[in-house]
């Protein structure tokens, strides 16, 4: 068991395994639009925790405790975990999205959800809640990373650049945070609140 437990590769790897055997356990035995659903979803919900949940590491955890990190270690965040924690998270925003939308296309709502609503109030609600997450992704892509890359030295800036720049991703990353709360009941509730 350590052989798995002690190498992140091993452990993925044999946890998407188990999911498997699960799935085909318990799950589909036909290969029809409702198992690409299923499918779909799954990742779509995989890749929002990768996502959401580097999200809510940043707010919760990183940001407020920088200020009590020695001037020495900061290195330590912002040349190591930051820049990787930073790759999971542009690219779990990515996969979150592109998911949604086969996930939406897969399940005949995409149009009008994007569209709010015209038809269902399910698809009111599920359409803001996308429109939240494409807001959020928009910020992740165009807006905090191009920042964090200033603010962490990955891109050479002034000193006052590289403050200001560390200041709209924060804020930015504070937008999403905010954004991701009722975006998370969209989706949630769409199945049961409209």
């Amino acid at each position: 068991m350590s052989v798995i437990l002690t190498s992140l590769r091993n452990t993925v790897i044999s946890g998407i395994i188990l999911a498997v055997i699960i799935f085909l356990l318990i799950g589909q035995t036909s290969y029809g639009l409702a198992f690409y659903s299923a499918l779909f979803r799954y990742l779509h919900v995989l890749s929002g925790v990768m996502w959401i949940g580097l999200l809510w590491y940043f707010n919760f955890v990183q940001i407020p405790n920088m200020a009590k990190i020695p001037d020495d270690q900061k290195p330590a965040i912002s040349k190591v975990i930051a820049p990787a924690a930073l790759f999971w998270f542009r690219w779990g925003a990515m996969a979150t999205l592109i998911t949604g939308l086969i996930l939406a296309h897969l399940n005949g709502y995409m149009v009008d959800a994007l569209l709010l609503g015209t038809q269902t109030g399910q698809a009111a609600l599920i359409g803001v809640g996308m429109w939240l997450g494409i807001i959020m992704w928009f910020n992740v892509w165009f807006v905090i990373w191009p920042n964090q890359k200033k603010a962490l030295g990955i891109v050479e800036v002034d000193a006052e650049a590289k403050a200001a720049a560390g200041r709209t991703a924060m804020l930015f990353s504070r937008t999403n945070t905010l954004l991701s709360i009722p975006m998370l009941l969209c989706m949630v509730g769409q199945m049961h609140l409209a």
